[in-house]
């Protein structure tokens, strides 16, 4: 398969300061047309004039947000022309099931990934913005009871990358119990737990780096020996033998492919 060409930046909420300055140093020429999706804000209108301030303040003056949802569809002209000249796709918190439910399968999201894997896109987000971003998606699932069988919900997402579970808040929520049962699930899938003020740059659909001050928990079950999670009850306690788990800081690098670990920058494994 094709190594996807763009790039995905993922921040797990929190104060994203660090995200907006790390896509203006390190990603941004002075130009550079930047469009936020807020379909998942709760205030729309006002998170999208929010970023739109905060990007001008950090030099970039080419930023415009739009709003998709049950009166705003889409596939809109203007809408296809402004995501096929962006250098970045920023998409906000919220709720990551707006953003499944007004934007998977249109023509604007085919026209996302079309131009992610061919062309030097930039796709960011935080929050429920960074846990759309895969081919799957975690949407429910509190505290300890998510380890209780039928409490962590999953569903489709937005398909930019694929065999990953990106939840965010990680360990201010105590998301722990719904990531573990997320892979446990599906075991062919590795689990990036991103903390608040805390992200990863994903490259080439593989190469995971992470930047901000906190910690990135890597969950890999692929070396699961033992499981009873199709075996009880809903609502009874999961059990699983033989679960990995890495946790990173920035400057960690994690490569999906071969699920080895480098602990200095570098730009391939």
């Amino acid at each position: 398969m094709n190594k996807p060409k763009g790039t995905l930046i993922a921040l797990g909420g929190g104060g994203d300061d660090v995200l907006l300055k790390l896509i203006h140093s390190e990603h941004c020429h002075g130009k550079a047309a930047i469009e936020v999706i807020t379909t998942a804000a709760p205030e729309p209108h006002e998170s999208g004039l929010a970023y739109v301030e905060a990007f001008e303040e950090l030099g970039q003056p080419n930023v415009r947000y739009m709003h998709i949802d049950e009166e705003n569809e889409a596939d809109q002209p203007d809408y296809l022309h402004r995501i096929k000249n962006a250098d970045v796709i920023f998409f906000t918190g919220g709720d990551q099931r707006r953003i499944l439910k007004f934007l998977k399968d249109t023509q604007v999201h085919k026209l996302m990934k079309e131009r992610y894997m061919h062309e030097d896109l930039i796709i960011a987000g935080t929050s429920a913005g960074s846990a759309a971003m895969s081919d799957r998606m975690i949407y429910e699932g509190y505290g300890p009871y998510s380890l209780e069988k039928g409490r962590t919900k999953t569903s489709a997402g937005l398909s930019f990358i694929k065999k990953v579970y990106i939840d965010t808040h990680f360990t201010e929520r105590g998301r722990f119990g719904r990531l573990s049962i997320a892979v446990s699930q599906h075991p062919e899938y590795i689990g990036i737990g991103l903390g608040e003020e805390t992200g990863v740059i994903i490259r080439e659909g593989n190469l995971v780096e992470v930047f901000g001050i906190g910690v990135v928990t890597i969950i890999d079950g692929a070396e699961i020996k033992y499981s009873n999670i199709h075996e009880v009850a809903p609502g009874l306690p999961i059990a699983v033998e033989h679960l990995v788990m890495h946790l990173l800081v920035e400057g960690h690098q994690y490569c999906l492919k071969n699920k080895k670990i480098k602990y200095e920058p570098a730009k391939v494994f």
